[in-house]
């Protein structure tokens, strides 16, 4: 069992940065793929990005590559998410997930934060 809360969203211009976390309770997180979704309002769930247990480079959404990162320390049992040169369109409520592998699809994370709501105005 993981649970997942984050933190870091607010309202920020647009070219501006924020750095959300996702901190991780239970002793098998370092297992765990961690990914970031993200839903706009009237719209579905999508991937942003997603990080193996091992850490690396990461997989992205074509949308924020390049311009988002994330991140993972294992020791402190936290997953984050670098955001630069945020456009309007990012404006969301972000999720971090756990799961098994690393797949696009909000169905196959079998854990779930309570969302963060980032606003980027223009």
């Amino acid at each position: 069992q993981v649970q997942l809360v984050e933190s870091g969203g607010g309202l920020v211009q647009a070219g501006g940065s924020l750095r959300l976390s996702c901190a991780a309770s239970g002793r098998t997180f370092s297992s765990y793929v961690m990914g970031w979704f993200r839903q706009a309002p009237g719209k579905e769930r999508e991937f942003v990005a997603a990080i193996r247990w091992s850490g690396g480079s990461g997989y992205y959404a074509d949308s924020v590559k390049g311009r988002f990162t994330i991140s993972r320390d294992n020791a402190e049992n936290t997953a984050y998410l670098q955001m630069n040169s945020l456009k309007p369109e990012d404006t969301a409520v972000y999720y971090c997930a756990a799961g098994r592998i690393v797949v696009f699809t909000p169905s196959e994370y079998a854990y779930w934060g309570q969302g963060t709501q980032v606003t980027v105005s223009s």
